[in-house]
């Protein structure tokens, strides 16, 4: 009796409670439901005027930095004016040392997070080390090296700057060992202009602005003296293959004779920062003069076609896409301009990048029921509701040009990254694996399904997760990177390496570890969880396959191609790719 006792007496407690629950009970008393009104409207008034003013500090101390870059850059000006005079300007820059100082705490979290992304790194290495030593990359489940890329030692190349950065010092001294001695180029290879470009000559000129070591120095000149015949066209557009032996560049078949937009316009970061190292302006020249010619007929959406014609300059009939062949064309119109420092020459850099930005937001769409937003692809004047894990660059992208915006605007850009990221996340979180797919389509009333199936141990959507972290604080992107870190712990870790798959919902395997994996995933994951301070973005700028330039000033008068101190080589830090599948 006393149980059921017990029984009849909370039965009464939880329908005295499911009545408050109940409308009925509020519209038989307006006075209460008032109440409930007016607290409704409260709380929503709340969390939207905090979120208001966390993004309004957002944009204006992101603001206040722009400023103060741009006070620094007078002081440059002003020293090189003076320099002739006899007079000199010595200052301490009380400004610059606050900046630089680690305003954010290290916590035990991150360092052991950070930890665990490192020693993800010397598995992948080690590896690497063991069984395709010297080849471009690992096929881990038969053990052995492939080359992918004409036998550059692509993974090598690709991954000195992660190691350095990581502080792995006896795996990096091995690998700069084999870059001093080993390193050939003279392949009889029709390697890609632009694998070639954000891989190897990348990979080297970070290495050399991280090191300091003039071997790859030495090296990056080799491998860009051989790729700059490709730029010999009559437009000065290149086409994107060439024979590292010869120096013969042609178009694939499949393009149709063009060159493709991403290919063309991705070399500028690269072959800018070798000539501002080398003093030899040939470099620069040739990639700029890529930029000037598709700005005399650039589109007042600021949008271009995929395919380009080498010999008029013109595009062709094609996609437009911030995806494959696409996306990071536009990603270095913003970067050069920061790698310029900002300053007066490459202003025009800027303006494009505003004007696609302009254009990106026609593009825009958002699903049903879920309101997820994303970027349409481009035909004619036809939109596809697709949207490559590529494209997923963008949020980044905008996360680090929004502060060149005045404040609406800069709102507005900086909301749309972190929708797209939202987005982007959810490609990894919508399957089995919780790995994204290759690209996925959207569906009205169906949110997003996956295209095709495959994940290749692709790095756009952690890139975009370190941008937004570094500026904005907020540590909702180190927790939807660290669940990324996981599902690839989960599913692409081998007892060899690291595997793509060839399906996300099966998880599937497939033989390849992507040099990209190295370079990119594995040292934005590291970044996400290290202090700011850790490679700053105030003196660095990353290149598409995530290795960092050191940034120096552009002047008027560049063909002194003054660095002064601004390059200078610390002895050591504080600790989009089209990629191949393997199964094809």
């Amino acid at each position: 009796m006393a149980k059921k006792s017990s029984s009849a007496s909370s039965s009464g407690l939880g329908c005295g409670l499911w009545r408050y629950l109940h409308p009925g009970y509020y519209l038989k008393r307006p006075q209460r439901l008032a109440l409930v009104f007016v607290a409704f409207v409260s709380l929503t008034w709340l969390v939207w005027d905090r979120q208001t003013l966390t993004r309004e500090h957002q944009v204006h101390v992101s603001r206040l930095y722009e400023q103060l870059r741009g006070l620094q850059n007078q002081l440059e000006d002003l020293k090189i004016d003076l320099k002739g005079s006899g007079v000199g300007i010595t200052s301490i820059d009380k400004a610059t040392k606050l900046n630089k100082r680690n305003i954010f705490q290290d916590d035990p979290l991150n360092i052991q997070r950070r930890q665990k992304v490192k020693d993800s790194m010397l598995h992948a290495w080690t590896s690497y080390e063991k069984y395709a030593w010297g080849h471009d990359e690992l096929q881990p489940q038969t053990k052995n090296g492939i080359d992918s890329f004409g036998g550059l030692g692509a993974t090598l190349v690709d991954s000195l700057d992660t190691l350095f950065i990581m502080g792995l010092d006896e795996q990096f001294k091995r690998a700069r060992e084999w870059v001093a001695n080993s390193l050939d180029f003279n392949k009889n290879y029709d390697a890609s202009v632009f694998e070639t470009t954000i891989r190897v000559l990348g990979g080297l000129l970070s290495t050399y602005d991280l090191s300091g070591d003039e071997v790859f120095l030495e090296k990056a000149r080799d491998i860009a003296d051989r790729l700059l015949p490709a730029w010999n066209t009559p437009s000065g557009i290149p086409y994107n293959r060439i024979n590292l032996a010869y120096g013969n560049a042609h178009n694939p078949m499949w393009a149709g004779g063009n060159s493709i937009l991403a290919d063309s316009g991705t070399e500028q970061l690269e072959f800018i920062a070798l000539s501002q190292r080398t003093k030899d302006p040939k470099y620069q020249e040739k990639v700029e003069n890529v930029i000037k010619e598709l700005y005399k007929t650039f589109p007042t959406d600021g949008l271009l076609p995929i395919y380009i014609n080498p010999h008029t300059g013109t595009s062709a009939h094609s996609t437009i896409t911030f995806g494959a062949m696409g996306d990071s064309f536009y990603e270095y119109l913003l970067k050069a301009w920061i790698q310029g420092n900002k300053t007066e020459p490459v202003k025009y850099y800027r303006e494009m990048w505003e004007t696609s930005m302009k254009g990106l937001q026609g593009l825009v769409r958002r699903t049903t029921p879920s309101s997820f937003a994303y970027l349409c692809e481009k035909t004619g004047n036809l939109l596809s509701d697709k949207m490559d894990e590529l494209a997923c660059f963008a949020p980044g992208m905008l996360a680090l040009g929004f502060f060149g915006y005045d404040g609406g605007e800069a709102e507005k850009y900086l909301s749309l990254a972190e929708e797209l990221a939202w987005t982007c996340y959810n490609f990894y979180q919508s399957t089995t694996t919780k790995l994204a797919g290759e690209n996925y389509f959207f569906h009205t009333g169906k949110d997003m399904s996956v295209g095709t199936s495959w994940n290749i141990l692709r790095p756009e959507t952690v890139e975009s997760l370190f941008y937004l972290w570094r500026f904005t604080g907020n540590k909702t992107y180190q927790e939807w990177g660290w669940n990324i870190f996981q599902a690839f712990e989960k599913n692409s870790r081998g007892e060899i390496g690291y595997v793509g798959l060839k399906d996300v919902n099966t998880g599937d395997k497939d033989n390849m570890m992507q040099s990209f994996f190295l370079a990119e995933t594995l040292k934005y994951l590291y970044l996400l969880f290290s202090p700011p301070s850790l490679i700053s973005l105030d003196e660095w700028v990353f290149n598409t396959e995530a290795h960092p330039l050191r940034i120096v000033m552009r002047h008027a008068h560049e063909e002194s191609y003054i660095l002064n101190e601004q390059l200078r080589f610390p002895d050591r830090f504080l600790g989009r790719k089209e990629g191949r599948s393997g199964y094809n």
